[in-house]
């Protein structure tokens, strides 16, 4: 009897399985049609900080065999252009990260020697306690060496690698640079001012250089009183001069820092060596709750929580957008494509989100936090301090959300 009824119910069992596996096909075809209603759902906040952190892992590994090859080889390729580098550690690494500090050498327009003893002078003027500090060599010899269109894309990949080999902070990033270098910071600042914690300008000249971009980024200049040449003197007055007018009118940022070394002509002495601990008081925001951004000449396609496609971006265009509570207000914009990222740290993305302009209503409604957005931004941006879920597009005075 009991073979009987094991025999019985091992019959019953193959029947029921053999069942389920011609039913398989029909399942499976049902799982995908289902799919797209479990996109439409959208992510929970845990679900989109968990996604985040799994697709910039992905993203390290991908990116770390080419960090490694820098790194040992001392040198970074853009195109044409080449920049070795030296660098060097200091103290111990803090929990959170060490800060880097990219240091920025004289010269210019000058013979290939000139250039390449300043970069080694550079190397010993600044003491830095704790951090990581980079002293990149110019690729070229040209009087604007430091504000080249291709230094950018070098110093993004620098900032990028040290992240992620040397386990740099990336809300710890710093930038400063004397005479030449210093034209550098006055342009890299502004035009770049999301990257950088703070900035320091040393003995340099300002030439265009829009301080509305600043609004974010606390910024020093270190100048001597009798440095003539260029006006150099009379123009850093003029620039801390404007960044005083701009943080009247908005007290909550351009925050700046001015001395000015009456009996110091080009060389201050190391004076401006207190500039180290200064920046290093600073860290970066990386999500203001408002945010200026001015195109430079050298066009960019990220700026805090805004971004747009290059091939639509020109010269002047500028956009001016603040946050509070989940309200986006935009005060200015002649981008004429404006992707506006959005994240749980910036908004509660679980309940409605308006965007105003001028009084007017663009935007009222939900929105769903998108796997997509989130490996879209991390492509964007690799930087894991702006991982973005939600992604709205401004476009004239219509707004629209990015689900794909």
């Amino acid at each position: 009897m009991k073979n009987y009824i094991t025999k019985t119910f091992s019959s019953k069992k193959s029947n029921f399985l053999s069942h389920w596996i011609k039913l398989l096909p029909l399942i499976f075809i049902l799982f995908i049609l289902a799919a797209p209603s479990f996109a439409q759902k959208g992510l929970s906040r845990v679900e989109a900080e968990k996604l985040a952190k799994k697709e910039w892992t992905i993203e390290k590994n991908k990116l770390r065999p080419a960090a490694e090859k820098v790194w040992s080889e001392g040198v970074i390729r853009f195109g044409k252009y080449t920049m070795p580098f030296a660098y060097r550690a200091f103290g111990d690494k803090p929990a959170d990260g060490r800060s880097l500090y990219i240091s920025l050498h004289g010269g210019g327009n000058a013979p290939p020697a000139v250039n390449d003893q300043q970069w080694e002078n550079q190397r010993t003027l600044y003491p830095i306690k704790e951090g990581f500090c980079i002293v990149p060599r110019a690729p070229t010899n040209t009087w604007n060496l430091w504000h080249e269109d291709h230094i950018d894309n070098l110093l993004d990949s620098l900032i990028r690698y040290a992240v992620i080999l040397e386990d740099v902070n990336p809300n710890k990033v710093y930038i400063l640079g004397y005479s030449a270098g210093g034209d550098g910071v006055f342009q890299l600042a502004p035009r770049m001012a999301d990257r950088w914690a703070a900035a320091s300008m040393m003995a340099g000249h300002p030439g265009d250089a829009n301080a509305l971009n600043l609004r974010n980024l606390p910024f020093a200049i270190y100048i001597g009183g009798r440095d003539t040449a260029y006006s150099r003197n009379t123009l850093a007055i003029a620039f801390n001069q404007k960044l005083d007018s701009l943080q009247r009118l908005d007290p909550q940022g351009f925050i700046h820092d001015f001395h000015l070394y009456a009996d110091k002509a080009h060389w201050m002495d190391h004076r401006d060596t207190i500039a180290i601990s200064r920046m290093a008081s600073f860290t970066r925001n990386p999500l203001p709750k408002k945010v200026s951004w001015v195109q430079d000449n050298r066009l960019q396609h990220r700026f805090y929580w805004l971004s747009a496609p290059v091939e639509t971006l020109s010269e002047g265009a500028a956009a001016e957008l603040s946050i509070k509570g989940n309200q986006i207000t935009v005060t200015k914009s002649t981008v004429k494509v404006l992707n506006i990222n959005l994240n749980d740290k910036m908004m509660d993305l679980d309940r409605k989100i308006t965007v105003i302009e001028n009084g007017r209503i663009l935007f009222r409604g939900k929105v769903k936090r998108n796997l997509n957005t989130i490996k879209r931004t991390i492509h964007e941006y690799q930087d894991p301090q702006m991982i973005f879920s939600v992604k709205l597009i401004l476009m004239g005075d219509k707004v629209t959300v990015k689900n794909s």
